[in-house]
């Protein structure tokens, strides 16, 4: 195919990673041709994808009618999977069909199914306790705890943040981040403690004990579907109909122009206007009594449509909130633990210091946020829940977290997802009647398709033949790998992506 032959063998086979296993590095992997046998990140894994039934089949079908009379809440249940038998990048339904899955359960996979050294920890006696215990960490913590947060978390916490506070998912993570954030905005305007009027008045949610402060969001943004979180999420209807909303102040987030050569100025203009909106909010909700304590921002709009900004967008709004001393979170829920060829996206911004707030979840297994030591807590159970964590998920992430090192991944993530962009770019310039605007970072990609009804129709066609692609935004097809995605997985779905362009 025109993708492979563009590429060097350098690229589809980079001295930077081999199929050993567990670290044991393996070099001078002789490569003849395109078709030399392909060497697998994942023992074992299968060749290719293989579809015996519709999708959803039968048995699927028989399950989601009886989750149905159970829940009531089954209309986003596409298929039941066999978790059994899926390994590395691929997904097994309960009907037999094997996907290549490059949407690994909405981003939450991060080194595939099954992987030998998750379930190896999991098998472990030794940790038998943690899996039958469930503690109230922030009361009863088990004597193991802060060794297992080391290797968990601050193996791999981003530059300059020495903190963190473990927490269940994604939401709880952004929505303590927050309030961590108003509890220093609000220590620092007070200058002492707390008066005894605010002690009372902050019982029946009112002022000053209650301060009308607020969050900063973007259009396009999505943190979550707690009802603080929702109130910063401003991407599809659906997620906020019915709910009531604390009207914290929203931004235009940049929509950018591809390819990006060839609209440097135009970009440049709209983030611009776009920073300019962040400022004009601060300063007049400032005026209105309504300060922006924090301004919270994906890397990369995931629900919103995958919609990105230059580093030099970052470090500008990183700039506005120092100078108004506004707290600036970034979301890294779905981009963080290297899908986006950096462990941590922010780190391709070259930011002058620290972002404040990075919180996590998805590929971590565990929610949480690192933070600066001058947003620390200043008494107990300001921050506080009943499991603050999940020990079983900070071992199986520490074990995780040790291959990724190991066999650099992170890397892996950066190889894979050029060969897999060059070859999105080669099927738009290809097929421009259907695909546009091409973007990403890593392996975490998108291409619009050319409306809503378009996207969603390539995504089933393409399901159909063994590959699964995820949707978002308006009209975009996302792409969200296992960091044990490899170019030879790549070939696949681009070749049966190929195969339904051409047939529509």
């Amino acid at each position: 195919m025109a993708w492979i032959q563009r590429l060097s063998l350098s690229r589809i086979y980079p001295s930077s990673w081999t199929g050993c296993f567990h670290g044991s590095v393996c070099r001078g992997l002789s490569v003849t041709s395109a078709n030399a046998a392909v060497q697998k990140l994942v023992p074992n894994e299968y060749d290719g994808p293989s579809v015996k039934t519709p999708i959803p089949g039968p048995r699927s079908q028989e399950l989601i009618a009886k989750l149905d009379s159970i829940t009531k809440n089954s209309g986003t249940v596409q298929y039941f999977v066999d978790f059994k038998a899926s390994l590395g990048n691929y997904l097994v339904d309960v009907d037999g069909n094997r996907l290549l899955d490059l949407f690994m359960q909405i981003s939450s996979i991060p080194i595939g199914y099954n992987h030998p050294a998750v379930i190896d920890v999991l098998k472990s006696s030794d940790n038998l306790h943690a899996m039958v215990n469930r503690p109230a960490l922030g009361v009863f913590p088990g004597e193991t705890f802060p060794d297992m947060l080391d290797q968990a978390f601050m193996q791999c916490a981003p530059k300059g943040l020495t903190k963190v506070q473990p927490m269940m998912c994604g939401a709880c993570s952004n929505e303590n981040a927050i309030k961590q954030a108003f509890l220093t905005y609000r220590r620092k305007k007070r200058g002492g403690p707390a008066t005894q009027e605010e002690m009372d008045s902050c019982v029946t949610g009112k002022e000053p004990g209650c301060p009308l402060y607020t969050v900063l969001s973007f259009n396009g943004s999505f943190h979550g579907r707690t009802l603080g979180c929702l109130s910063m999420t401003n991407s599809k209807p659906i997620f906020r109909l019915d709910f009531p909303s604390l009207g914290w102040p929203v931004a235009p987030f940049p929509r950018l122009n591809y390819p990006l050569e060839d609209f440097v100025s135009e970009n440049k203009a709209e983030e611009s206007r776009c920073l300019q909106e962040v400022i004009r909010s601060i300063e007049e909700n400032k005026v209105r009594g309504r300060d922006v304590a924090a301004v919270i921002v994906e890397p990369i709009q995931g629900e919103g449509g995958d919609n990105l900004a230059s580093a030099d967008f970052f470090r500008q709004l990183q700039a506005i909130c120092k100078e108004h001393g506004v707290a600036l979170v970034l979301d890294e829920v779905q981009t963080g633990c290297g899908t986006s060829g950096h462990f941590w996206a922010h780190e391709a911004w070259g930011l002058p210091e620290p972002p404040d707030f990075v919180t996590f979840s998805k590929k971590m297994l565990s929610g949480g946020y690192y933070f600066k030591d001058e947003f620390a807590v200043d008494a107990p159970s300001r921050i506080f829940n009943t499991w603050m964590g999940d020990p079983p998920k900070l071992l199986m992430l520490g074990a995780i977290i040790k291959v990724i090192q190991e066999m650099d991944l992170v890397g892996q993530a950066r190889e894979s997802g050029q060969y897999m962009m060059d070859g999105i770019k080669d099927l738009q310039a290809r097929y421009p009647q259907h695909l546009s605007r091409a973007r990403g970072m890593g392996t975490h990609i998108a291409v619009d398709g050319k409306d809503a009804e378009s996207a969603a129709k390539i995504a089933s066609l393409v399901r159909e033949k063994g590959v699964i692609m995820g949707l978002s935004g308006k009209q975009s097809i996302r792409f969200r790998p296992a960091l044990v995605f490899q170019p030879h997985h790549a070939d696949i779905c681009l070749e049966r992506f190929d195969d339904v362009l051409a047939s529509l």
